[in-house]
């Protein structure tokens, strides 16, 4: 709940900026906290960030009573209020017929989520980053430290230190309302020998509302940014002043690359795409609509993504550890069930979904929402091939096979969804032409996965 407001606020303040929402409450981050950056299993994945309990001195060699202590500026930020929010409804009808039964089953759900962030008046603490350079020059670290040497012997793991914070300056909130509702009526007549009739009747309905506050104290830390550090075997350390230079111990040598070649990218991936199109159709099927359920919810998506990352790496799905509601755990537990059951035959299937959950997590609130709009089959046969158009020539007829679902209506949705993951997306005559932007970052490449993904549990045999 706190999550989600705070990652909101990040995606509506800097969307493509340096700030880092906070997860977790129990977080406490003053500047120079040392926080260990994650990068994940996928270059193109967010990393992760784990805030610690040290700050910047207790992980310096000592000199006499010097600390490193740089000028702080304090200023106002943004008076920041929103109320994030959708409403789902759906139904499902069954019927059979026998030579001596008739079955009909009815189900209607309906559910309303609403998240209300008031954080009110902000401030920003900037550290001075000149005279942190300046104090650094003689400063070595303590490589003997216990978290260094921690860190140190896991992979692809980062120091940082937090040069900028935005804290709240008054108590504010955090609302969450969520409301369910299910119906569910069913009939069964049975006609036997001797005019034996029997007919039954059932209706059922289901409904829950949860109304959670949480109250946020003053000088609580929402979201915050780093300076990471490049750390030689001897100690010494140079701050990533850039945002593009990438922190790392030295032995580490240097940190993955983008490729910009997205063929040669999602041609890597290809095994995985081919184990999601490769399980039963009735598996498939069911499976993409459970996961077009998570998709309008971005804080289940993440959840999934963390459950999934945990079975990865062999670890039980603990659902009860995780920051979620019962609508989003339920929405889980449901992809996990059959996630077990396609596991019994292919234990790929694991590794393949959680490819794709990531690919989706990664996505903006936007380029979600979009997507969500285009999960139909014919549709993302259109977005698949656009994706080929993208990662080839650039440009594709109009009147090409699999294009048919590109509707004056579908064509804009189709706009939207690539120019927010910085792709351009034109008509020119009967042609479509495509354009990936100069900087594109790996929104493009998450896209191609999130698609080509959902694809793959969409397609007919």
């Amino acid at each position: 709940m706190f999550a989600s407001a705070t990652r909101n606020f990040v995606e509506e303040v800097d969307p493509r900026g340096l700030l880092i929402p906070v997860s977790s409450l129990n977080d406490t981050i003053d500047l120079l906290t040392v926080v260990v950056k994650h990068k994940r299993v996928w270059f193109w994945q967010k990393p992760k960030y784990k805030p610690t309990d040290f700050n910047f001195n207790d992980i310096l060699l000592p000199t006499g009573d010097t600390h490193i202590t740089p000028g702080v500026t304090e200023s106002d930020f943004i008076t920041y209020n929103g109320i994030y929010g959708d409403n789902i409804q759906g139904s499902v009808e069954m019927s059979a017929n026998s030579f001596s039964a008739n079955a009909k089953l009815n189900l209607e759900g309906k559910e309303s989520f609403k998240l209300q962030s008031s954080f009110g008046s902000l401030k920003k603490d900037e550290v001075d980053v000149n005279k942190l350079l300046c104090d650094s020059k003689t400063r070595v670290l303590d490589m003997s430290h216990s978290l260094i040497q921690q860190v140190k012997e896991k992979q692809r793991r980062v120091f940082g230190i937090v040069k900028e914070r935005i804290v709240t300056t008054q108590p504010c909130s955090v609302i969450e309302e969520v409301q369910q509702g299910a119906q569910c009526a069913g009939g069964l007549s049975i006609c036997g020998p001797q005019s034996l009739k029997v007919l039954l009747k059932e209706n059922g309905s289901l409904s829950k509302d949860s109304n959670i506050n949480m109250e946020i104290p003053i000088d609580t830390t929402i979201a915050y940014a780093l300076i990471e550090l490049e750390i030689k075997q001897n100690g010494r350390y140079g701050l990533c002043l850039m945002s593009d230079i990438n922190g790392g111990f030295e032995a580490d040598g240097p940190g993955d690359s983008y490729s910009a070649h997205l063929r040669q990218e999602l041609e890597e991936l290809s095994e995985h795409f081919q184990v999601l199109s490769d399980l039963p159709a009735t598996a498939r099927s069911t499976l993409f609509l459970q996961i077009t359920k998570v998709m309008s919810d971005p804080g289940a998506v993440s959840v999934l993504q963390d459950v999934l990352e945990n079975m990865c790496r062999d670890e039980k799905p603990a659902l009860g550890d995780m920051t979620a509601t019962e609508a989003q755990k339920q929405k889980i537990q449901a992809i996990l069930e059959l996630l077990e059951q396609a596991g019994e035959e292919s234990p790929q299937v694991l590794p393949a979904l959680y490819l794709v959950t990531c690919a989706i997590d990664e996505l903006t609130n936007d380029c979600l929402a979009f997507l969500g709009m285009c999960c139909s089959l014919s549709l993302l046969q259109s977005l698949e091939l656009l994706i080929q158009c993208a990662s080839g020539k650039g440009e594709l007829p109009l009147n090409s096979a699999g294009l048919a679902a590109l509707t004056e209506d579908n064509f804009e949705k189709t706009e939207h969804l690539f120019a927010a993951s910085n792709v351009s997306l034109k008509r020119d005559g009967d042609t479509v032409k495509t354009e990936i932007k100069p900087q594109p970052g790996q929104l493009p490449l998450v896209l191609c996965i999130a698609v080509r993904g959902l694809f793959s549990l969409a397609r007919c045999d």
